[in-house]
């Protein structure tokens, strides 16, 4: 049985050695700021060796649920599918959209320092 255990442990030592390429990198995480319609808007931002978006999780907001919490929910799918912050407000929620955007690109620009 002790044997096995360490085959086992062996086989995964092995398996994660195998998998460090930079393709496999899953980036660093960034917080990033913007300043929302209702206050200070958070994001915690997972970006790539090559500066890529990989992740966006939104931490912390003031705005109203229904207006911009729901733009927020719809730019951070936005920015995962294209990979930018080169995208349209959300309408009716414009200084909610320049805020979460805003968040975005600073974590990019922390990434790039």
């Amino acid at each position: 049985m002790k044997g096995l255990l360490l085959f086992v442990l062996s086989l995964g030592i092995m398996a994660g050695c195998a998998s460090s390429g930079a393709r496999d990198d899953p980036g660093e995480f960034y917080e990033g700021f913007g300043e929302g319609y209702r206050g200070p808007i958070r994001l915690r931002v997972r970006i790539g060796p090559g500066g890529d978006i990989r992740g966006i999780e939104i931490l912390d907001h003031g705005e109203d649920p229904l207006v911009g919490g729901y733009a927020l929910e719809e730019l951070l799918e936005a920015v995962l599918s294209t990979g930018s912050t080169d995208i349209d407000a959300i309408s009716g929620a414009t200084e909610s959209s320049a805020g979460f955007l805003g968040a975005v690109e600073d974590a990019a620009a922390r990434a790039a320092r």
